[in-house]
């Protein structure tokens, strides 16, 4: 498990997610993994022109980045991620993505399991108690 990323930043290495990763399209998001040689997490996001402008393009980016942030800890090293926000990102919060990155994730089999919801859903909900 990651509990650190390094950014993407040359456009080669988006240019080999886009046509060789897996991807997945969301009204809200599209996602492209691809698992890397190096055993570390790489994240990139965009935002194109079509989302609006600078400002609007940011916001979209921070959202992204917070909603994958939050899923952060159960992402496994070794995967090249890149989120490509669309127009339907400004309208959402990060509260909104944290699903669709999980399942996008999960889906392809980037996602370990989560240790917390484990004990919670395999936990006595009323321990019965000792006197």
């Amino acid at each position: 498990m990651a509990g650190d990323f390094l950014t993407l930043t040359q456009n080669h290495d988006f240019r080999r997610l886009y046509n060789r990763g897996k991807s997945f399209v969301h009204p809200g998001l599209c996602v492209y993994t691809m698992r890397n040689r190096q055993n570390k997490l790489r994240v990139g996001i965009t935002a194109g022109k079509k989302v609006g402008n600078a400002v609007k393009r940011n916001r979209a980016r921070r959202v992204i980045r917070e909603g994958f942030r939050q899923v952060l800890p159960q992402v496994n090293s070794g995967v090249d991620i890149v989120f490509v926000a669309r127009a339907r990102t400004l309208a959402m919060k990060s509260t909104d993505l944290i699903p669709v990155i999980a399942k996008t994730l999960r889906s392809h089999g980037y996602l370990a399991p989560n240790p917390e919801r484990e004990t919670r859903e395999h936990s006595d909900p009323c321990p019965a108690q000792k006197q």
